[in-house]
C-alpha cells in the first residue's frame, strides 16, 4: 500500500487504506480464550484462599500446573494485577495482593460512592434493573436459609451490591464495581470470619431494599453508609486479628 492510499486516524493511530480498511493482524481468538480461562482458574484460587497474601506466583510454576505456556501466564497475571489481585514488586515479581487497612477503607468508600450513584438512579431506573436488585436479594435470602455455604452466600451478597450499581445503567461503573467486590472476595478469603452474624445481615439488606423500593433515597443511601461502615470494620477486625 503505497503513503498517498494511507489515512492517518486523529491522534495519530493506526493507518487505514483508501476503503476505510485498518492493516491490523487477525486477532488469535484461541489464545485469548486461554488466557481468560487461565486468569480465571487463577482467581478461583484467590478467592478460595488457595493462595495466601504474599505468595510469590511462579510462571513456570503455574504453567506446569494449568498446563498451559508461560507466556498466557504472564498474560493472565497481567489481568489479575489490573484487577488489583496480584501486585508486581521490583526484584520479587508477582505476589498475591495482601490488602491493608488504607487499601480496605479505599474500597469500602469507592463502593459507598457507586452504590449511592446507584440509589439515587433508581426513579429513572428500568423496570428490568429494578427487578433485578429484588431478584438478586431474594437469592441471596434463599442461599442463608438453605444453609449455603459461606462463600456461595458471599458471593450472593456482593451481587446484589453490583445490582445496585447497575441501576445506573452504565456498563463503566459496574465494571468497576466488580472490580472492587473481587479485591473484597480476595480480602474476605484470608480471614478467619465465622458469620454469626448472617441473620442481622440479612436484616440489613431486607431495610436497604425496603427503603429503596419506598423511594426514600435519602434514607436508603443512610442505611447503605451504615451498612458498608460495619462491613468495613468488621473486615478490619478480622483483618486485624489474622495479622
Amino acid at each position: 500500500m503505497s503513503r498517498a492510499e494511507r489515512t492517518q486516524l486523529p491522534g495519530g493511530g493506526e493507518p487505514v487504506n483508501a476503503d476505510g480498511q485498518y492493516s491490523l493482524d487477525p486477532l488469535d481468538l484461541a489464545h485469548a480464550s486461554t488466557v481468560e480461562r487461565a486468569a480465571e482458574a487463577l482467581r478461583q484460587a484467590l478467592f478460595a484462599g488457595e493462595l495466601t497474601p504474599g505468595t510469590p506466583l511462579r510462571e513456570v510454576a503455574l504453567a506446569d500446573s494449568l498446563g498451559v505456556g508461560r507466556s498466557t501466564v504472564r498474560e493472565a497475571m497481567a489481568l489479575l494485577t489490573a484487577e488489583g489481585l496480584v501486585t508486581r514488586i521490583p526484584n520479587r515479581g508477582v505476589v498475591v495482593t495482601a490488602h491493608d487497612s488504607d487499601q480496605v477503607k479505599d474500597v469500602m468508600h469507592a463502593r459507598l460512592v457507586l452504590e449511592a450513584a446507584g440509589v439515587r438512579a433508581w426513579s429513572e431506573a428500568s423496570t428490568v434493573d429494578r427487578q433485578r436488585v429484588r431478584a438478586a436479594f431474594d437469592t441471596y435470602a434463599q442461599l442463608i436459609d438453605d444453609g449455603a455455604p459461606v462463600r456461595a452466600v458471599s458471593e450472593a451478597h456482593l451481587h446484589f451490591h453490583i445490582s445496585l450499581v447497575a441501576l445506573t445503567a452504565s456498563s463503566r461503573l459496574v465494571a468497576v464495581a466488580q472490580s472492587l467486590a473481587a479485591e473484597i472476595r480476595l480480602a474476605l478469603a484470608h480471614v478467619d470470619r465465622v458469620r454469626g452474624d448472617v441473620l442481622e445481615q440479612l436484616g440489613s439488606h431486607r431495610r436497604l431494599l425496603g427503603l429503596l423500593e419506598s423511594g426514600d433515597g435519602d434514607a436508603t443511601i443512610t442505611e447503605l453508609r451504615a451498612h458498608l461502615s460495619a462491613g468495613e470494620s468488621s473486615l478490619l477486625q478480622a483483618l486485624d486479628q489474622q495479622a
